[in-house]
């Protein structure tokens, strides 16, 4: 009976530990998610960049996996070029070592501190504030299972039991390794088997070496979680996360042979063994780095080598199937999906549109007019594919839906013949004439895009899951674009009063730009209107405020 209650205690106290991860990482990407994505996609354009975001992001994520699973989505959208993704990753590896090591030093008396202000921050009224407050009774509790942890694991510290399984690994390493790596994979972390081998290791009743090795598998199985999370998704996406596993399996391969040496340097040396287990977690990922960091270009050539790009037509629609027009239900699915790629084709172009906003690099251009060509003829043959299903009699309800795809399909064309219309070619003028914002009017025009771009990934969960609520909030954010639009208008017009230089040399491209990012939000908004117009929200293209 008192071995199971002690057994409840200890999984209980890692499911909380799980939990405060799980509270950190909702809190953060609520308050934060827009600006950490877009400093994460901004932060790889070199390798130490790229190392310092994929920490920092995990850091603020506490969630390896979390962002592992943001920089294959980049990769998978071209955003981000394959050998900066695995420096992300090694960065990331680096950041759940730190997050273990800070967890571990002793301010667990902080917990019911951080617990009381987050709950008062979490009844907050703004996303910001509420996200910050979930994210702290995260931090509270992760500190508060600490102690549960350490307090569940005291009985055991003297079992005879725990004693004989702890020998039998200690004379199997590479079974230690494989059972810590499948405990790591089972709680999708490798951070919370690292404090549970804290824990353990406060008996003394595991060697130092075992600790090592019971730390390696941890890092092993932490790898894990994001390849099977990609297991359905493009190419490009599953090489970022397979080549991670690759980089930590040879680490641990490694390391596991030189695990007996560094075991006996450690006993001969005068040091603490108290946080032994957080250390080694740290040293090794921190050595994995300096060493994979050179090799991250091979590693890049390796994996598509490993999992090479499917041969198909150029093109070629990858949902619409033929076989399937006998099946509304499904080939309507078919069509979402597809209407769903295009949306990631007009934020390629988006974001390179940003990019050469930024960098005044005319090579960041060059691929928008063809990424534009592929908008136009997916959604043709999207249009040719849902009007041959409408050809039948399909229901009322798959009828709305039907033209809810091609509607979505529609704005989508639209928003790129802006692009390529529009930003394109004000931003090729801007270059090629060598001209300068003001350093406002580009912190205005930097936002606009920034914001442009969040709200078209709203619309695009918006459209496949049906969101009302979220749908509410995509209108409103148009309306603050809207906003957004006139004050930084009225703010150039200012400048312009004032004399500015830069702001008379680029008063056209300025309030051109901002014109077009408004139309091109507006269209983005249009795919909340049939949503809300079924929950009964929108009249006369407005939202009935709440009573």
């Amino acid at each position: 009976m008192e071995s199971a209650i002690v057994s409840i205690n200890l999984v209980g106290a890692v499911a909380l530990l799980l939990f405060g991860l799980s509270q950190v990482k909702d809190g953060v990407q609520r308050a934060f998610g827009a600006r950490l994505k877009a400093g994460l996609a901004a932060g790889t354009r070199d390798g130490l960049r790229s190392f310092l975001a994929g920490l920092v992001a995990t850091i603020a994520l506490q969630s390896s996996t979390a962002t592992a699973l943001m920089i294959a989505s980049f990769a998978e959208r071209n955003l981000v070029a394959p050998r900066m993704a695995q420096i992300v990753l090694l960065g990331a590896n680096v950041g759940t070592a730190m997050t273990a090591w800070i967890v571990s030093i002793g301010i667990g008396w902080l917990s019911p501190l951080l617990i009381l202000v987050g709950v008062i921050l979490s009844r907050g009224t703004s996303n910001g504030r509420k996200g910050g407050g979930a994210a702290l009774v995260g931090v509270g509790l992760m500190l508060l299972s600490l102690h549960l942890i350490g307090l569940a694991t005291e009985p055991v510290r003297a079992s005879a039991a725990l004693s004989a399984f702890l020998a039998m690994l200690d004379n199997a390493w590479p079974v230690a390794l494989i059972f810590s790596a499948m405990l790591a994979i089972l709680a999708s972390s490798s951070l919370a088997i690292v404090v549970l081998i804290l824990s353990l290791a406060a008996t003394g009743g595991i060697s130092t070496g075992l600790i090592i090795v019971l730390v390696l598998g941890a890092n092993l199985g932490g790898a894990v979680p994001p390849v099977l999370a990609t297991l359905h998704a493009p190419i490009s996406a599953r090489r970022v996360t397979i080549g991670n596993l690759i980089v930590r399996a040879i680490g641990c391969l490694v390391a596991l042979p030189l695990a007996g040496y560094s075991a006996q340097l450690l006993d001969i040396l005068p040091l603490s063994h108290d946080k032994l287990p957080v250390d080694a977690h740290l040293v090794f990922n921190l050595a994995l780095a300096v060493l994979a960091w050179p090799l991250s270009r091979p590693l890049a050539r390796m994996t598509a080598r490993l999992l090479p790009e499917p041969k198909q037509t150029p093109d070629a629609p990858s949902y619409l199937d033929e076989d399937k027009l006998s099946m509304p239900v499904a080939a309507l699915a078919g069509a979402s999906r597809e209407v769903l790629s295009v949306g990631d084709l007009i934020e390629s172009m988006l974001a390179q549109a940003s990019d050469a906003l930024q960098h005044a690099d005319p090579a960041k251009l060059a691929g928008i007019s063809t990424l534009e060509g592929r908008v136009d003829r997916l959604q043709h043959q999207i249009k040719v594919y849902v009007s041959r299903l409408g050809q039948a009699d399909i229901g009322e309800d798959n009828r709305r839906r039907a033209m809810d795809v091609v509607d979505y399909a529609i704005n989508l064309e639209h928003i790129g013949d802006i692009i390529e219309k529009g930003l394109l070619a004000e931003l090729a003028k801007k270059i090629a004439l060598g001209l300068t914002f003001s350093r406002d009017g580009h912190e205005e025009l930097t936002r606009l895009f920034a914001i442009t771009l969040d709200n078209l990934r709203m619309a695009q969960t918006v459209f496949a899951t049906r969101d009302a609520a979220l749908a509410r909030r995509l209108v409103e954010v148009k309306e603050d674009v809207r906003r957004l639009e006139r004050q930084s208008a009225e703010r150039h017009l200012q400048r312009l009063r004032e004399g500015r230089a830069e702001s008379i040399e680029t008063s056209s491209l300025h309030l051109d730009m901002l014109r077009d990012l408004k139309r091109i939000n507006a269209h983005i908004a249009s795919v909340a209107h049939p949503i809300l117009d079924d929950s009964g929200l929108l009249i006369e293209s407005r939202i009935r405020q709440a009573g």
